[in-house]
């Protein structure tokens, strides 16, 4: 069976991540062979639809379920529509949540568990994230659902969301880089 978990990174050590339309990469897994391929989300930044871009290419990429920590109601109608369902993961690595799949022990998710846009946090682009969306330091727990009994609360998953925090702001570095790399490439053919 293909599954796809959103993680923090690109093997099956990496973090899984508490988020599903914004994370920063999806880690499609053959339940059997524990074969991986590792795909960037293309949908991290986007201003809005993120959860819908996210699922339309997890569905696209053959996953037959998905593992995640914080899905929106437009993801899941999209992969409800698709007969794809989704489960819970509350922390650990990639690995980890497969194997917890594969023995059962991911509770079924029947909806969304978040609001829609609550990937973006209150800040709506009013942060660091200078009006593309990745403000989400302003009033960042308050899009959080209460943990379920007998699972990690905030400090795991504010630990989690840390990790996440800092792989966006390292992509952003580099592609700040690459951008002005290419402009100071463009004025001096000028």
């Amino acid at each position: 069976m293909r599954i796809v978990v959103s993680a923090q990174g690109d093997t099956l050590e990496a973090p899984a991540s508490p988020v599903f339309g914004r994370c920063p990469t999806y880690v499609f897994v053959d339940t059997e062979t524990m074969n991986y391929e590792a795909v960037p989300n293309p949908a991290m930044s986007q201003g809005g639809g993120a959860g819908i871009q996210a699922a339309q290419l997890v569905v696209n990429q053959g996953a037959q379920a998905v593992l995640t920590g914080n899905l929106g109601p437009n993801a899941f109608d999209v992969l409800r529509a698709a007969a794809v369902p989704a489960y819970l993961v509350s922390g650990g690595t990639v690995r980890q949540a497969v194997e917890a799949f594969k023995a059962g022990q991911l509770q079924s998710l029947g909806g969304a568990n978040v609001a829609a846009h609550a990937g973006m946090g209150g800040g709506m682009g009013r942060g660091m994230g200078m009006g593309r969306g990745m403000g989400r330091g302003m009033d960042m727990g308050s899009a959080m659902p209460p943990a379920p009994p007998g699972q990690p609360g905030m400090q795991a998953i504010s630990e989690s969301e840390m990790v996440e925090l800092r792989n966006t702001l390292e992509s952003l570095r580099k592609q700040l880089a690459e951008t002005m790399d290419r402009i100071e490439q463009l004025e001096k053919e000028d």
